[in-house]
């Protein structure tokens, strides 16, 4: 065991494994999270794609391995930062710790879907975010409306704040299509009389696994319809009714439908500007934190000992997170072993 700390900023996937890590490494940790529980936004999950694995074992298999020489700080959002003769000063509920090197892993928030109006959230019961959506899954197993019914015709809407200029979120959030057809399958699954259709611009099914998810998708009954929403509206009943383009047939297209789902994609974490600003760092043109070398330097930044693992970065799935917390954690170790 070395004399030196390192800060991990956030406590969630990719926060956790980090300091996992870097205990192994000898470094005394110190984590940093602004939430009473660890976990990030996995642990508001129920089941991970793509093979609907619970979240709650990832997150209790990497809580199983947090060491006695990770001091975890709950409830503690990072206020402040300072340099102190080559040191990092945190400041966080009128306390101060030092460190010898930092690891931002703040992550992301996800898109207010309220910015998306014409979307009908906020303004129309039935209206609901993939998030929303995953916690009925957790609570009750199925997906239900405002008056307690199960819903007989579900549409799932891609790309909610991603992909989309009009809202500045112009990049692909990597997640969503998958995400979409995994929970176009437990809807199936749980109601298996329900009609389920996705709204999609393209289907980004690039990882392992994936594809084979958008067959299963399809041979349960999940109706994929190439078309972006242009206005939800309400029927009576709390009923919906949708108006898209099927721009594969270039015809406009109406339903009705009983729920519609908002899969809202990964924004930057508003809360880290400050932070940003006291490390002198920059976000990149998405409004993430900027990296070193994309291809070279993916877990540096331009600020000497402060280092990124996560979706603080741009949109990640656990698999990029974990993998992005080893690679930060090897690096902080080659960083300090040097000084």
């Amino acid at each position: 065991m070395t004399n030196k700390t390192v800060a991990i900023i956030g406590g969630g996937i990719a926060g956790l494994e980090t300091s996992i890590q870097l205990e192994k490494l000898g470094y005394n940790v110190s984590l940093f999270e602004k939430d009473q529980t660890l976990g990030g936004h996995a642990a508001k999950w129920d089941r991970l794609f793509p093979n609907r694995r619970h979240a709650t074992e990832v997150i209790e298999s990497l809580t199983k391995s947090i060491g006695k020489n990770i001091q975890l700080n709950l409830a503690s959002p990072v206020n402040k930062i300072n340099r102190e003769n080559g040191s990092f000063v945190i400041e966080t509920n009128g306390k101060s710790q030092k460190a010898d090197a930092i690891v931002l892993a703040t992550g992301f928030e996800l898109f207010p879907a309220s910015k998306k109006e014409e979307y009908g959230y906020g303004i129309f019961e039935n209206v609901i975010t993939s998030a929303e959506l995953e916690s009925m899954f957790s609570s009750n197993g199925k997906p239900l409306m405002t008056n307690g019914k199960a819903p007989e015709k579900v549409a799932i809407i891609h790309c909610v704040g991603s992909r989309d200029e009009k809202v500045n979120r112009p990049y692909c959030s990597k997640v969503c299509c998958v995400t979409a057809v995994k929970q176009a399958i437990e809807i199936k699954e749980a109601l298996p009389n329900t009609e389920v259709y996705c709204f999609y611009m393209d289907l980004r099914m690039f990882g392992p696994g994936y594809e084979e998810l958008y067959k299963e998708a399809q041979v349960k009954g999940v109706i994929f319809i190439r078309g972006r929403l242009s206005e939800t509206s309400e029927l009576e009943g709390n009923r919906l009714l949708i108006k898209s383009e099927d721009t594969l047939s270039s015809k406009p297209l109406k339903m009705s439908v009983d729920m519609v789902v908002l899969m809202v994609g990964m924004s930057p974490l508003s809360s880290t500007d400050n932070l940003l600003k006291n490390l002198n760092l920059e976000p990149n043109h998405d409004g993430f934190v900027q990296v070193k070398d994309y291809h070279l330097m993916p877990t540096h930044t331009e600020t000497d000992g402060v280092f990124v693992a996560g979706a603080c970065t741009g949109p990640n799935n656990i698999t990029d997170s974990v993998n992005a917390a080893r690679s930060a954690a090897i690096e902080v170790h080659k960083y300090l072993i040097s000084k």
